[in-house]
């Protein structure tokens, strides 16, 4: 797991604008085009499609990554993963283009908190690593901006954290006190489907 900051200027519209590039190539049948980004960087990073409904509000329709770096030009294959592996949601039509959001989330600063509750809410992401009281070795992650969209404090993050890596026993302090967790930091750069379209066109 990288623990550095590369030298980049974190993420970026380019990134996003990519990511929309690989979804609608895939649908058209057509050859992706290059990124217009330097490609000899590496991040962990998780790419996002969120998707407008009736309202106009936006709702996660996918979203996969890896806290492992990764060469940046990875943001193709979690750009397809989170859109069609994703295993909350069905794989993604060409019908929903039109209405998605795409982030792309580049993850830096890694650090070994001191314990459960050692980060803070809107700066962090959080990944915890646990074992249960039967035995099983659980973990999950949020990127930092989960807890505040959800209007999240830590001890409510890391009680959804434990549900999310499975464990669906009751959450004391035990449960807690055996959390090892990691907090980083990420870069954020989001794009609506309009936007992107808009950014195509001048390109072309």
């Amino acid at each position: 797991m990288s623990s550095g900051v590369p030298s980049g200027k974190g993420a970026a519209a380019e990134h996003c604008v990519y990511a929309f590039d690989v979804l609608v190539s895939h649908f058209s049948g057509s050859e992706t085009p290059p990124p217009a980004f330097a490609v000899d960087e590496e991040y962990p990073l998780f790419v996002t499609w969120d998707k407008r409904d009736r309202s106009g509000n936006m709702n996660l329709r996918g979203c996969i990554g890896t806290l492992s770096a990764q060469p940046i030009s990875a943001i193709k294959d979690y750009a397809l993963s989170s859109a069609f592996n994703d295993r909350r949601f069905p794989a993604m039509k060409e019908s929903e283009l039109p209405l998605l959001e795409c982030s792309v989330s580049l993850l830096t600063n890694f650090e070994k908190a001191r314990a459960w509750d050692d980060w803070v809410v809107g700066t962090h992401g959080v990944w915890i690593d646990f074992t249960d009281p039967a035995g099983v070795a659980r973990n999950a992650t949020y990127l930092p901006n989960v807890p505040p969209e959800q209007g999240w404090q830590v001890e409510e993050t890391i009680n959804s954290l434990i549900r999310k890596a499975g464990y669906q026993g009751p959450i004391d302090a035990r449960v807690r006190s055996s959390i090892v967790l990691t907090r980083y930091q990420s870069t954020k750069s989001s794009l609506t489907y309009d936007e992107y379209v808009s950014i195509a066109s001048r390109r072309s």
